[in-house]
């Protein structure tokens, strides 16, 4: 096994696919050969850390501390979610395979299944992002959706397909994949939490002008435009690598980054003090207690955050958070066209994603400990939580409602830099 050789294939593949999946497609390898020295490794991110996450950190319940699953039923779901997370990638290759002559392409079972393993390979990476609080989610969504744009880059070159056909050949097999998906959450119990994007709204229009293709501001008009801006930055970086300009190769790598989270371009998030202005001194007549912000990124991301606690003369805490999510404003639009919902009601509480006009919405509430959150995305940028003890779930919404919301929306163009 050689795990040089696997960082670089997956270095190459999320960086410069269009280059590597031509290499990819000349490679001669067998099934046991890439289950061992790819698969078996990329695929294990997920399920161990949905079981790090779960386990061993714990999830944190409001005002009754950190709960833990019991071990044996971590390692167990882990063991179970990542065998038939190895058998779908199997299953999702045959469909692939067997659908090649419907889009001019070319059978050939092996293609298929390096097609699918290497296209996985984001969404594989992005499951670290399960370790992340409420918004790992984006993350992971950011993740899929680069992998269906490798997939989509990856078919003309290994199954022969003509370019034409790429856009129908990908939705098919991403349809095929998006059920295994579900069934396989289904059957592990939601170990990660995730939501699903079967809420998706479908246009009731049809593009008759010109090439065929989806309505504009449909789903699947909204994911063509994504993946033209990601063909661009894709050339400009195969470009800059070849150029030997480290600046240059600098500068295409942040594009890149940007393009594939939904963005035009640079996001300077708000400066600590700015963000920590929209915390008010009183919230659903409680007095704050403390206040704090801050501001950290890495690899071209941003991420400004203040926090407040509020209590009552009860001593019940209130406690609000805003997020300036900067270029992940960007997945944030995508899961907003996408239509990503989740409804899970149970007889001690319920939680809720749903979309509320523009904004995503996020609502999750216990009957026994009278507590819950509230959270929701202003102008696909900015993520306002309001989460702890109050009367119902209508007065952490009024809390978060009471804030300079407008003010915050009015700053979605703050620092961006196209």
């Amino acid at each position: 096994m050689d795990f040089g050789k696997l960082v670089e294939r997956v270095k190459m593949i999320c960086t410069s696919p269009q280059t590597e999946w031509t290499v990819i497609e000349k490679e001669q390898t067998s099934l046991q050969e890439l289950y061992m020295g790819y698969i078996l490794i990329l695929a294990a991110i997920g399920p161990v850390a949905g079981f790090l996450k779960m386990s061993v950190f714990g999830i944190h319940v409001p005002l009754m501390g950190t709960y833990r699953p019991g071990l044996g039923a971590g390692i167990g779901g882990m063991v179970f979610r990542y065998i038939m997370t190895l058998a779908g990638v199997y299953l999702v290759a045959l469909i692939v395979n067997m659908l090649a002559p419907s889009f001019g392409g070319k059978k050939d079972d092996m293609q298929a299944l390096k097609t699918v393993a290497y296209a996985y390979t984001a969404a594989w990476v992005a499951g670290i992002a399960l370790l992340v609080p409420w918004a790992g989610w984006l993350i992971l969504l950011a993740g899929s959706v680069y992998s269906v744009y490798l997939l989509y880059l990856g078919l003309p070159v290994t199954m022969k397909c003509p370019p034409e056909k790429a856009v129908g050949y990908t939705a098919v097999s991403i349809i095929v994949a998006i059920i295994l998906s579900f069934v396989i959450s289904f059957v592990v119990g939601g170990i990660t939490g995730g939501v699903g994007m079967m809420g998706g709204r479908s246009s009731s229009h049809m593009n008759l002008q010109g090439k065929g293709g989806f309505d504009k501001d449909s789903p699947g008009g909204k994911l063509e435009e994504w993946t033209k801006k990601m063909e661009v930055a894709t050339k400009d970086m195969e470009k800059a690598q070849k150029s030997g300009d480290s600046t240059a190769q600098s500068e295409a790598m942040t594009k890149m980054i940007a393009s594939a989270m939904g963005s035009d371009g640079k996001i300077e998030t708000l400066a600590p003090e700015r963000i920590k202005t929209f915390l008010p001194d009183v919230l659903a007549g409680r007095q704050r207690s403390d206040v704090s912000a801050e501001r950290s990124g890495a690899v071209g991301f941003q991420f400004s955050t203040a926090k407040a606690s509020y209590k009552d003369s009860d001593g019940n805490t209130l406690k609000a958070e805003i997020t300036d999510m900067g270029l992940a404003k960007g997945v944030a639009a995508l899961a907003s066209w996408a239509g990503v919902e989740k409804t899970n009601v149970t007889e001690n509480g319920f939680e809720k994603t749903y979309k509320k006009g523009k904004e995503m919405v996020h609502e999750q509430w216990d009957n026994r400990t009278r507590s819950g959150e509230y959270s929701t995305i202003i102008s696909n940028r900015y993520s306002v939580k309001i989460s702890g003890k109050a009367a119902d779930i209508d007065t952490l919404k009024k809390a978060a409602d009471s804030l300079n919301l407008a003010g915050l929306a009015a700053l979605k163009d703050e620092g961006v830099t196209k």
